[in-house]
């Protein structure tokens, strides 16, 4: 009876936590941003500690590199931000045009299909829309780039005298074993997941601005924030560009740009990410789609962003206590499986 009494308080706590969290969205957000900033920049802080420079001078000179990236991207997509979604309307008429002329053809070949409800479910001019509210989601991110920035030297000033307050603490300060091992993971996938998504934005804008796509600097980035999204991320940023080629150049163009994005992300997804993450991320299929389901449904895009590293804080908290490392365990990836996949190579 006690631990049904347990059990349902633990589920209380959990429904008045993502309560909280939900109505608290607008304020967890840029500070979950500057947390996983903060996290990222902790090696090079830590390097630039170990060639002497001061904790202040480190942190300074993070948070101009941080500035000058953020001035960068706001120079060479702002534009591009603001001058799609001032043509979206244009657009979104265009598609419904070819849209009702497909129609219009496949009826002449004798395939009848009711126009009004394939419009009534499924409308091409919706995932134009649908790209809108993404970029509009893009730039309320950048708008509160001085916020998260801010946040970030707080952090790192912070995490710089941790040390020292953990020496003062003595034998009284708490283990940062977890914590050294959860900053460990978090920057291995990161780093790796940077980097690839870095490449795989690259060369989508590349190939884009071979077709003579508009835009393509903004697919690019769109390309490389989504690639963090597991899962799905790649087919909803290749969307709205393949949408774009076709309304712009045509259906031959808008094919290219598709078997473009695919033959990227199947390389980059699945011969070069493979490669070097291994089973860094920890975390087993199901629960890292399920985890961009949750996230994304409490936090919005950047929780699609941030939901493996959010699970990751989440298991690495529960192998903490000896009553819920079982379910840790479940959150993990199959380790035996793993470890004969690794033999047979």
């Amino acid at each position: 009876m006690q631990h049904g009494s347990s059990t349902m308080m633990t589920a209380a706590a959990f429904v008045v936590v993502v309560a909280g969290m939900q109505a608290a969205v607008s304020l967890l957000v840029p500070f979950l941003l500057a947390a996983f900033i903060a996290i990222i920049c902790l090696p090079p802080l830590y390097w630039l500690h170990a060639r002497g420079m001061s904790s202040a001078m480190a942190v300074l000179l993070i948070a101009l590199t941080l500035v000058l990236v953020g001035a960068l991207i706001g120079i060479f997509v702002g534009a591009s931000v603001a001058d799609f979604s001032h043509n979206l309307p244009t657009y979104q008429a265009r598609l419904q045009l070819q849209t009702d002329a497909l129609l219009n053809w496949l009826t002449g070949m004798g395939l009848h299909l009711d126009s009004q409800l394939l419009r009534d479910n499924f409308s091409p001019a919706q995932a134009m829309g649908m790209a809108g509210k993404l970029l509009a989601g893009l730039g309320n991110m950048l708008a509160n780039t001085f916020l998260i920035i801010l946040t970030v030297i707080f952090l790192l000033l912070e995490a710089s005298a941790m040390p020292h307050k953990w020496r003062v603490m003595g034998e009284h300060a708490p283990s940062g074993e977890h914590f050294r091992r959860f900053v460990a993971s978090v920057n291995s996938y990161l780093a790796i997941k940077g980097w690839v998504s870095l490449a795989t934005g690259v060369m989508v804008a590349i190939w884009l601005s071979v077709l003579g796509v508009d835009y393509p600097l903004l697919w690019g980035l769109i390309a490389f924030l989504f690639n963090f999204v597991p899962n799905i991320g790649s087919i909803i940023a290749a969307v709205p560009a393949v949408l774009l080629a076709l309304i712009q150049v045509g259906p031959g163009t808008a094919l290219f740009a598709g078997a473009g994005y695919l033959v990227v992300n199947i390389v980059m997804g699945n011969v070069i990410e493979p490669r070097y993450m291994g089973r860094g991320v920890g975390l087993s299929t199901l629960v890292v789609f399920l985890s961009l389901v949750f996230w994304g449904w409490i936090l919005g895009p950047i929780g699609m962003l941030l939901s493996v590293p959010l699970t990751m804080i989440v298991k690495l908290a529960l192998e903490t206590g000896e009553e819920t490392r079982w379910i840790a365990v479940l959150l993990g990836p199959d380790v035996v499986a793993d470890e004969k996949r690794e033999g047979t190579t």
